[in-house]
């Protein structure tokens, strides 16, 4: 009877232990949602370096790390450093005979453009113009006060020595002092897809969808405002939770900034990235609560859209010894997962991987893990250079948004976000 008692007593204790583990993930969603709306709500300003929307960003992701008992890692939650940034603060005016074209939408302002203000006539260079290439050439040399328009063409239509004398083509007409034009604006068939510049040029060059763009316009009429930021200071937000083991650390990192706004377009970076800030605030919501195996430490880093600045200020001026990092966990585009996650380091740690994996298939988690090797194109990178053993994690599928003004929370499906939560704890307490 007792050994009967026990086994009931026993199975109970885990349902329980079951039912809280559930529990603790389900709430793991409507935290994460709360995340990514604050962060892409425009009072954040898109993250970016108007109206210092990086800093109001960092101030809510220190004061959540605070709440949940992170300790700073120093003196300080934050790691300032500077940067030039080359910004578009003012309201962006774009007719094409007389139609007004919106910002975001119909075109984007290339991000190391200059100002111009006043009404041009136009330049067109076709296909034909690439094919017979001196037309090219002498439509240039008499382009002055006018804006060179290059049409829409698919490099993949063209034979290799046309789609290279195209690729040249376009290089040349992106800010060459030498070119006449006042300006150039390059149509495209494909999405519009902004990025950032530490450096603002001597020509304005704007990319714009091809189908907004009048088959016979005749004139243009603008006016940019372009403001480079010289030496702005921005920051890394850094925190730490205790572990069983504090001689060696877990770290967690996400960037939390984005392109901010271009006049008055505002890139909310939904999925890149309030998507993983969302993912490394759940994990320190979660890890103060359930005591971790290692020491966690929590970097949110400024500066990734403009060139990695932030992880390579702080890989450069570590604030903890970077040899204690046990394992570390670069989190963007958490947001969707319809196709799974990409590990990149995965071939590199491919024990680390192959574990992940394990998990994953114990409990049923994300449709698949996809394996990669080196990649220099997020935070890792910078910990990579210095022999930091770490994943770069990103969720596959789904909503195609990405570095545009579609990239919104009421858009962003979370589809995977829950399980791909539970299967990052489970993996870290196997470390």
């Amino acid at each position: 009877m007792k050994t009967h008692h026990s086994k009931i007593l026993t199975t109970l204790v885990l349902l329980i232990a079951l039912s809280t583990f559930n529990r603790a993930f389900s709430q793991s969603l409507p935290y994460a949602r709360e995340v990514v709306k604050a962060l892409t709500s425009k009072e954040f300003y898109g993250r970016g370096y108007i109206n210092k929307g990086d800093s109001i960003a960092a101030d809510y992701i220190k004061e959540h790390l605070r709440s949940f008992g992170a300790k700073p890692v120093g003196d300080s939650y934050y790691q300032p450093f500077t940067m030039s940034v080359n910004t578009f603060p003012e309201p962006i005016l774009l007719k094409i005979d007389d139609q007004d074209k919106q910002a975001g939408i119909d075109y984007l302002v290339h991000p190391a453009s200059s100002s111009i203000s006043g009404t041009f006539g136009i330049t067109r260079i076709t296909l034909q113009d690439v094919i017979q290439q001196q037309q090219a050439i002498e439509k240039i040399r008499n382009s002055a006060g006018t804006f060179i328009v290059l049409d829409a063409i698919e490099k993949d239509d063209l034979n290799e020595y046309l789609a290279t004398r195209l690729e040249k083509l376009e290089k040349y007409l992106l800010f060459n002092p030498g070119i006449p034009a006042v300006g150039t604006i390059i149509l495209q068939a494909d999405k519009l897809t902004w990025f950032g510049s530490q450096e603002q040029l001597s020509k304005t060059v704007l990319m714009m969808s091809a189908s907004s763009f009048p088959e016979e316009a005749q004139e243009i009429q603008i006016e940019i405002n372009a403001e480079l930021l010289q030496d702005y200071q921005s920051q890394n937000v850094i925190a730490s939770i205790d572990g069983v083991n504090n001689d060696s650390s877990v770290v967690v990192i996400a960037h939390y900034d984005h392109f901010g706004k271009m006049g008055d377009a505002l890139f909310p970076g939904a999925n890149d990235n309030a998507s993983g800030t969302a993912m490394l605030l759940s994990l320190a919501r979660y890890y103060s609560k359930n005591t971790p195996p290692y020491k966690m430490i929590f970097i949110a880093f400024g500066g990734e859209e403009i060139g990695l600045l932030g992880s390579d200020h702080f890989t450069e001026h570590p604030t903890f010894d970077l040899d204690s990092i046990k394992f570390l966990l670069n989190f963007d585009l958490a947001g969707t997962g319809d196709e799974g996650i990409q590990v990149v380091n995965g071939s590199v740690y491919r024990s680390r991987f192959d574990s992940l994996v394990a998990l994953n298939d114990k409990f049923d988690l994300l449709p698949e893990i996809r394996i990669r090797g080196k990649a220099c194109n997020s935070d890792h990178c910078m910990f990579d250079h210095k022999d930091v053993p770490g994943f770069y994690m990103y969720t596959l599928g789904g909503i195609k948004a990405y570095h545009d003004v579609y990239d919104r929370f009421e858009t962003l499906p979370f589809t995977e976000f829950e399980d791909y939560f539970k299967l990052i704890t489970l993996f870290i307490d196997s470390l």
